[in-house]
């Protein structure tokens, strides 16, 4: 089993990868190169670089299969979040959406699975923790800043990057429609789960953690509910609403690590009737130190790597049995 897809072959409809390894073991998926045009790049934060580059060697080294090319952040010393101007700008930040026929799936795919592998380099420092690049999606345009306490459109969008925190302990940090229900299900995963006060979850705190000066390969698979009906009633995301929650199917998110499911939640609902054209819309590839203030800041100058961008359309009836086999 490949680790950028961490499903059973037959599961996949079609996709995409830029790693020739990958596509030689799964004739559906297309080998695309890691160019912006080609990946749908779009939306880039300003001021930050996501240069093409030769990788360094990993700590421990797989010829065949480690990147030889992979788009390089740097983050430097006293590098935030890009929002706070004070500081030096660190890490970049752009949407995703890969080829133009993959993209054009999305729009009707009620099962996604997106990967990248990421290396952090040897020496590197944690510091408090930092933001990685994790699966967005939404209606329409709604999709797009689904995060840092944003209160309007909730019901339309989704947010599901990941954290680096101290030591490398990592974590799904998930911005998802406010109901009841998905506050539930997202503080109750382990090791330990959280709401944070700009309405994010820390999900699986310390369920994996990350290694610098070797590459590690990320995968998150969605999968959208159904839209049921609340009889006419107010829409289901409103914070106020706990009831007739049973009338719509159960929406997924899974991360793995390095093929290994490390975070699984189930019983979401991440679309209602007042946003029925909700659905993934690709990948919001972001990196950065932060947090906002100061204590966050990268303590040196720094950098890390990241490569084979893939991306899958997932066969969805499938059984409970076929899953927990994953």
């Amino acid at each position: 089993m490949n680790a950028l897809f961490p499903v059973p072959a037959s599961l996949v409809l079609s996709g995409f990868t830029t790693s020739p390894a990958a596509a030689s073991t799964l004739p559906l998926l297309a080998l695309v190169p890691l160019t912006d045009p080609t990946l749908g790049v779009h939306k880039v934060t300003s001021h930050t670089t996501h240069h093409v580059v030769a990788p360094p060697p990993p700590v421990h080294s797989d010829p065949q299969h480690d990147p030889i090319e992979a788009w390089e952040a740097v983050f430097p010393q006293g590098s935030i979040n890009p929002g706070n101007k004070d500081a030096p700008r660190g890490g970049f930040g752009f949407y995703l959406r890969g080829p133009k026929d993959f993209a054009q799936e999305l729009r009707s795919a009620s099962e996604v699975l997106l990967s990248y592998a990421v290396m952090f380099q040897d020496g590197w420092m944690w510091k408090k923790g930092g933001k990685l690049p994790g699966i967005y999606g939404g209606v329409g345009d709604s999709a797009y800043g689904c995060t840092g306490g944003r209160q309007t459109d909730r019901c339309k969008c989704f947010n599901l990057r990941l954290m680096w925190r101290e030591h490398g302990a990592g974590e799904l940090y998930a911005y998802v429609p406010q109901n009841p229900t998905n506050t539930e299900q997202m503080t109750s995963i382990p090791p330990r789960s959280v709401q944070n006060p700009d309405y994010g979850f820390s999900v699986g705190m310390g369920a994996w953690y990350f290694a610098p000066g070797k590459w590690t390969v990320v995968a998150e698979r969605i999968k959208m509910n159904a839209v049921g009906k609340s009889d006419g009633e107010a829409a289901i995301c409103s914070i106020s609403r706990n009831d007739a929650l049973h009338a719509f199917s159960s929406g997924e998110i899974e991360v793995f690590i390095d093929g290994r499911s490390v975070v699984r939640v189930r019983g979401l609902i991440l679309r209602d009737e007042t946003a029925e054209d909700s659905h993934v819309q690709g990948l919001h590839f972001q990196t950065f130190f932060g947090g906002h203030s100061v204590e966050w800041a990268s303590p040196q100058t720094q950098r890390a790597y990241f490569a084979h961008l893939s991306g899958a359309i997932l066969r969805s009836s499938t059984s409970e049995r076929t899953r927990e086999e994953l």
